[in-house]
């Protein structure tokens, strides 16, 4: 039976919750904040979470942010927000499903299996791309220069595998600042020099480019040479 990362800060609702699931064969963990949860999530991922939006750390909204950050675990939300705006807004943001408290075991048990159904029948997206001569392994983070090691930081690790991973798309500078660097706003001369950086171990410049491509006023787009 799969298992479950239950978030909740409320003591009696968490041991209901894990009682619940625990007779059902779950296999049940729980966090009673969102940083217990995202390492929780971090050392051992579960199969699916059930995250409470009233956590005391941090809003339930910016902890679902933060878990997408660092995985692609289902998560459940457990919400007493009866707001559609607000569930559209916590799907739009990777929920997977939302239930609206109080709700019955046997309503959670529900969503939970369509969630996993769901989860296993996903394709595993792809860790590793080549494009050229270039090749990219997201699960031992590196990168290969026509078959050389690229000696990289992790930064510049993240932003070549963002990048390679989207090849032939222009990526603006806003998303690398969001998904690279998992800031809202900074400073584009930042990305810049780590793309100047990029550029010399790739063995190019930004007038004569290999694989790094700038579409001005828009943002970067990597292509194989020629």
């Amino acid at each position: 039976m799969a298992n479950v990362l239950v978030v909740e800060d409320d003591q009696f609702v968490r041991s209901a919750l894990i009682r619940e699931l625990t007779e059902r064969s779950y296999t049940v963990r729980s966090a009673s904040t969102a940083l217990d949860a995202l390492r929780e999530v971090s050392q051992d991922a579960p199969d699916v979470v059930v995250l409470d939006l009233g956590l005391p750390d941090l809003d339930g909204a910016e902890a679902l942010k933060m878990l997408r950050a660092v995985s692609d675990v289902p998560v459940v939300v457990a919400t007493a927000r009866d707001d559609e705006t607000e569930v559209v807004r916590l799907l739009n943001a990777g929920a997977d499903d939302y239930l609206v408290k109080p709700f019955s075991p046997e309503h959670l048990i529900a969503r939970l299996s369509a969630v996993l159904r769901r989860a296993r029948g996903r394709s595993a997206p792809p860790r590793t791309c080549q494009v050229g001569g270039l090749r990219v392994d997201l699960e031992a983070r590196e990168a290969f220069l026509d078959g050389a090691p690229l000696d990289l930081t992790r930064r510049e690790f993240d932003l070549l595998a963002h990048l390679a991973f989207r090849a032939g798309q222009v990526v603006s500078r806003r998303e690398l600042l969001t998904e690279v660097w998992r800031q809202s706003y900074g400073d584009d001369q930042t990305i810049d020099v780590h793309l100047s950086w990029l550029r010399r171990k790739l063995g190019e410049t930004a007038s004569r480019p290999r694989y790094l491509h700038t579409v001005r006023g828009v943002g970067v787009k990597l292509l194989p040479p020629g």
